[in-house]
């Protein structure tokens, strides 16, 4: 039975999906192979491709903190389910990113202990792990982000988007996907960088996740079914015009948003 149902929820991913397209390659023969019924923990190690190993989740002990256990023995507790599917890809994809911020988490429980409240470092790490993107785009379309003005990004500005690129790196919003809604929400790291070779790239952002900077929040949030060509219901008339999802925003900008219009873009 077990096998049976997880095999149902394989298949109701659609790898010809948009957002999938940067993972397509890399994670259909791993679902596949899941669908078929290997445990997720060793179709991911069969990839080879993650810079540690992982392991069924009930080799995590009682009482001790995912983070902690991954950062003191190399190991990622994995079930058998969609979460842990796509959160073992992207380690497959951004090892030395996933390091990083498990690296991050561990500092700060060692100095902090587990405790009610993550803190504003905790909390961007699990924000980028759990529903982070990455945006390459025209500076035209940062500029309308950083401002939630969504009709200058999504419609006036939407030509644009044949210019940009955005690869999720949230295993949670991946997986929130699988099912899509209009409300499904990514936090874009605000970098305003260009996307270099997947290695470099993942080697770059590494190094940028400096715990000042995260702790700062340094993040924009995008509806990601208003982006062109994603969901064929964003054509219609109105759709942009639902607040409850395409928020105005409720301060003026900082100087983060200055920064679009700089050398950096």
């Amino acid at each position: 039975m077990a096998s049976r149902t997880r095999a149902a929820a394989f298949s109701e991913v659609d790898w010809q999906a948009a957002w999938l397209a940067p993972w397509r390659a890399l994670g259909l023969p791993l679902a596949q192979a899941v669908a078929d019924g290997k445990p997720v923990h060793e179709a991911l190690n069969a990839l080879r491709g993650a810079p540690l190993r992982f392991v069924e989740h009930t080799e995590l002990p009682a009482g001790t903190a995912y983070e902690q256990f991954i950062f003191d023995t190399g190991c990622v507790p994995t079930r058998n389910n969609l979460h842990d599917f796509f959160n073992g890809l992207v380690w497959q994809r951004f090892g030395q990113v996933k390091l990083r911020l498990n690296e991050l988490q561990a500092g700060a429980l060692a100095a902090q202990g587990v405790g009610p409240v993550r803190g504003p470092l905790r909390d961007a790490c699990t924000l980028l792990d759990e529903s982070g993107a990455l945006l390459e785009a025209p500076p035209a379309l940062w500029q309308a982000l950083l401002a939630r003005d969504w009709q200058a990004l999504f419609v006036r500005q939407r030509a644009l988007w044949c210019e940009a690129r955005v690869t999720l790196v949230g295993h949670a919003v991946m997986e929130q996907l699988v099912r899509p809604r209009k409300s499904i929400t990514a936090h874009v790291l605000i970098t305003f960088n260009a996307m270099n070779s997947e290695a470099a790239q993942d080697a770059d952002l590494a190094l940028r996740l400096d715990a000042g900077w995260l702790a700062s929040k340094p993040f924009a949030p995008l509806p990601l079914l208003g982006i062109p060509g994603w969901w064929q219901a964003n054509e219609l008339p109105g759709f942009y015009d639902d607040v409850t999802v395409f928020r105005p925003r409720r301060h003026p900008l900082k100087k983060t948003a200055d920064a679009a219009s700089s050398s950096d873009l």
